[in-house]
């Protein structure tokens, strides 16, 4: 089992390729063998596309305007995965695929759909026959489609049932598996620990991260909204889901923070959470 770190942690520090170069190769130094790349962080995309992922946490910097293939060779480090989404898969898989290979990453994770309702059944059963059709297909050339959860998946069907478990149902083990997000599946409420039993050894890589709150007092009230935070800085059992990830003989354990960065720091966060895994993985 591998330790990963994912790119958009990284997005604002990617100020030019030689400073990218150094932040790399300090993140293989802290212990991490791999990076998680996101498409839309290693192409030149739209000033709007880049106004949203910023807005939903998940900001690029100047990265996609870098030589990743080169950055990626010369830190040292693996690509764990490529993040990529099912309409750029279903209208040119080559492109996506023969990137992936070059990257020589095994694995293409889709997120959660935009704009998708996900408690209408007729369209999650379409989903999941689209995916599997595109499972298939990438399957072909040696790599492996994963769908990776927010908190969208445990909304709950009219059968009773949360979206998770239908997806788990209905997603073809020979062509899709995932890549297990704890912290949202925890955000909606779920027993994340009996999930990541039950996803088995369909999960392939696992989305880390902790739980709680970097404020510090004199506090206004005794109320906290909580965050992602540090590993071993919250609430959760982190031991227990490494143990489970070793039973499940994961790929790669994934570290993504959204922000409350300790100090405001991102390079502290990403040491502070590198010291844990390199103690208890």
């Amino acid at each position: 089992m591998k330790k990963a770190i994912q790119q958009m942690m990284i997005g604002p520090l990617c100020k030019d390729y030689n400073k990218t170069l150094e932040l790399l190769k300090h993140i293989k130094e802290i212990g991490f063998d791999a990076i998680e790349l996101n498409g839309y962080m290693i192409h030149k995309t739209p000033f709007i596309v880049r106004v949203l992922t910023k807005m939903a946490g998940m900001p690029s910097g100047s990265a996609g305007k870098l030589d990743w293939r080169s950055l990626i060779k010369e830190s040292g480090l693996e690509v764990a995965s490529l993040h990529t989404d099912l309409g750029s898969l279903e209208r040119d898989l080559e492109s996506v695929v023969n990137e992936a290979l070059e990257f020589k990453t095994k694995y293409l994770v889709i997120t959660g759909m935009y704009r998708f309702d996900y408690t209408n059944v007729e369209q999650l059963s379409l989903l999941c026959s689209r995916l599997n059709a595109v499972g298939e297909k990438v399957k072909k050339y040696g790599l492996s489609l994963l769908y990776h959860n927010h908190n969208v998946e445990f909304k709950r069907l009219s059968s009773g049932e949360f979206v998770y478990e239908y997806l788990l149902q209905h997603l073809n083990p020979d062509f899709v598996n995932f890549e297990f997000d704890s912290y949202w599946a925890i955000e909606a409420g779920v027993d994340i620990y009996s999930l990541l039993t039950k996803i088995g050894k369909r999960n392939r890589l696992h989305h880390i991260n902790d739980r709680g709150s970097n404020k510090v007092g004199p506090f206004i009230t005794p109320i906290l909204e909580s965050d992602s935070i540090e590993l071993g800085n919250g609430s959760l059992d982190l031991k227990k889901l490494l143990a489970i990830d070793k039973i499940n003989e994961t790929d790669y354990v994934v570290l993504e923070m959204h922000k409350n960065y300790i100090d405001g720091s991102r390079i502290l966060s990403i040491e502070i959470s590198g010291k844990y895994l390199n103690e208890n993985m």
